[in-house]
C-alpha cells in the first residue's frame, strides 16, 4: 500500500470514532513550535569565548559544532528542511552578530546585532522568539544577577534586560508576528540560605524596573520562567514557581513552564488545565530530564504525549506558546532538533486524533472502565500512516528516510568544521 492509501484507511479508522483526520492535520500544520537555536552549538553564541556557566551544562564532544553565525543558520536550514510545518526559532541574547571589530556588552545590546537574524527570518519564513542571557559572563560569577545584592550588578543585568525587550520589539515588526521573550535567571545559592526573601524581593524590584520600560505588549509577550535547582544552586533557587507564577499574574506577563524544572515527581501535563483556568496564555518549554533537569532530546515519551493532550483537549493551541529546549552534545546536533521538533509535533497529532469530547463523556458518566478501555485501544491505532501523510504532503522526508540527509550532511559539511 502507498502512504495515500495507508492513510486513507487510518482516516477511516478514526472517523468511525468521531475524528475528523483532516482536520487534525489542517490544525498541526498551524501550530508553530519555537526551535531553540542553542542546540546547534552547545549553548555558546557568539559574544564571548568563555565557558557555559550559570548551573546549566553540556554534555559531550560530537563533532560539528557551528562556530560561526553563517554555520548555525546553515544547521538551522536543514533542520528545518526535515521538519514539516512552518515554526520559529528560539535565539538568547548571546547570539548576537557583531561586524568585524565591533562588540557590545550584554547591556548595551542593540536590534542591529540582530539585523542578519531577521535577514535569516525573512528569507526561510520563519519568526523569532527571544531570551535575555543572564549567564556565562563574568557579572554573573557569583550566581546572583537580578537578585544580586551587588547594585552594580543588578543594575548591568536590569538594562540587559531591558535591551532584550527592545530587540524583541524590534523581531516583532520585522517579522509581522509577536516575539516571546522569556526571562530566567540562575541565582541562587549552593547551600542552605540564611535569607530567601531578600534575594526574591531584588527580584522583584528587577523585573518591576524592566517593565516599566514602555514597550509594544502586543508585540512583545514578556514571559518569566522558574526553576527548582542548578549545578551549583542545590540549596536554593530565588525564582522558584511560586514566585514566578505569583509575580506574572499579578504583573500581567506570562508564566512559562519548563519539564525539567519541577521535582522528578511533578509533572507539567498536569499544572497546565489549572493554569488555563486562571491565564489568557501560558509558555511552555518541553524537554526531557534524566533524574535531574539534563535537557535530553524530546521523545514521544509519555509526558510529551500528555502534555500535548492537555493542549488540545483544552482547546487551548492558540493559547499555549509553544518550544523546545534541550542541548545534547553528545549525538549529532541536527538530528537532535529533528527528533525532539518531529516527536513534539507527534505528540499533538496523537493527541488531535484522539475523541476527546467523547473520551470527557465517558469521565463525567463515570463509564470509567470503558475510559479505560478506549484510552488503551487508541495506543494501537494507526496513528503512524497519518503521521507519515502529513510529512509526505509537506515535503518532508516520512519515516526514518530523514535520517540519510542528516548522514550525508555531516560527511560533507559537519565533519569538515574539525
Amino acid at each position: 500500500m502507498t502512504v495515500a492509501e495507508r492513510f486513507e484507511a487510518a482516516k477511516e479508522q478514526y472517523g468511525a470514532l468521531g475524528v475528523n483526520v483532516d482536520e487534525a492535520l489542517e490544525t498541526l500544520k498551524r501550530i508553530p513550535i519555537s526551535m531553540h537555536c542553542w542546540q546547534g552549538d552547545d549553548v555558546i553564541g557568539f559574544d564571548h569565548d568563555g565557558p557555559l556557566t550559570g548551573g546549566i551544562q553540556t554534555t559531550g564532544n560530537y563533532p560539528g559544532k557551528a562556530r560561526t553565525p553563517d554555520e548555525l543558520m546553515a544547521d538551522i536550514e536543514k533542520a528545518f528542511s526535515l521538519i514539516p510545518g512552518k515554526h520559529k526559532v528560539n535565539l538568547h541574547a548571546c547570539y548576537a552578530i557583531f561586524e568585524e571589530g565591533e562588540h557590545a556588552d550584554r547591556d548595551k545590546l542593540e536590534p542591529k546585532h540582530f539585523a542578519k537574524w531577521a535577514e535569516f527570518g525573512k528569507k526561510n519564513g520563519v519568526a523569532f522568539d527571544f531570551n535575555p542571557t543572564c549567564f556565562s559572563h563574568p557579572m554573573a560569577e557569583d550566581s546572583l544577577t537580578l537578585s544580586s545584592p551587588n547594585e552594580k550588578v543588578r543594575k548591568f543585568w536590569v538594562d540587559h534586560c531591558i535591551a532584550c525587550i527592545k530587540i524583541s520589539e524590534y523581531l516583532a515588526t520585522e517579522q509581522g508576528c509577536p516575539c516571546a521573550m522569556n526571562i530566567w535567571i540562575p541565582d541562587g545559592m549552593k547551600d542552605v540560605p540564611a535569607d530567601r526573601l531578600g534575594p526574591r524581593a531584588r527580584f522583584k524590584q528587577s523585573l518591576d524596573e524592566i517593565l516599566a520600560v514602555p514597550y509594544d505588549k502586543e508585540k512583545v509577550l514578556v514571559c518569566l520562567e522558574s526553576k527548582v535547582f542548578g549545578i551549583g544552586m542545590e540549596s536554593y533557587t530565588v525564582g522558584s514557581s511560586e514566585f514566578t507564577i505569583n509575580y506574572a499574574a499579578r504583573n500581567g506577563i506570562i508564566s512559562l513552564m519548563d519539564n525539567g524544572h519541577y521535582h522528578p515527581t511533578e509533572v507539567v501535563s498536569d499544572k497546565i488545565p489549572s493554569m488555563l483556568l486562571f491565564n489568557d496564555k501560558i509558555a511552555l518549554h518541553v524537554t526531557r530530564g534524566v533524574r535531574w533537569d539534563s535537557d535530553h532530546v524530546v521523545l514521544l515519551d509519555d509526558e510529551t504525549k500528555e502534555i500535548a493532550k492537555e493542549i488540545v483537549r483544552n482547546d487551548a493551541v492558540d493559547r499555549v506558546l509553544l518550544a523546545l529546549d534541550y542541548f545534547d552534545a553528545s549525538i549529532n546536533r541536527i538530528a537532535a532538533w529533528v527528533v525532539g521538533m518531529r516527536n513534539m509535533q507527534k505528540a499533538l497529532l496523537y493527541a488531535l486524533l484522539s475523541p476527546n469530547k467523547k473520551l470527557k463523556e465517558l469521565q463525567d458518566q463515570g463509564r470509567f472502565t470503558e475510559l479505560m478501555m478506549q484510552q488503551e485501544e487508541l495506543k494501537t491505532y494507526p496513528f503512524g500512516d497519518v503521521w507519515n501523510y502529513f510529512c509526505e504532503i509537506n515535503n518532508v522526508p516520512a519515516g526514518e528516510k530523514w535520517f540519510e540527509t542528516v548522514k550525508e550532511y555531516e560527511e560533507n559539511v559537519l565533519l569538515k568544521r574539525n
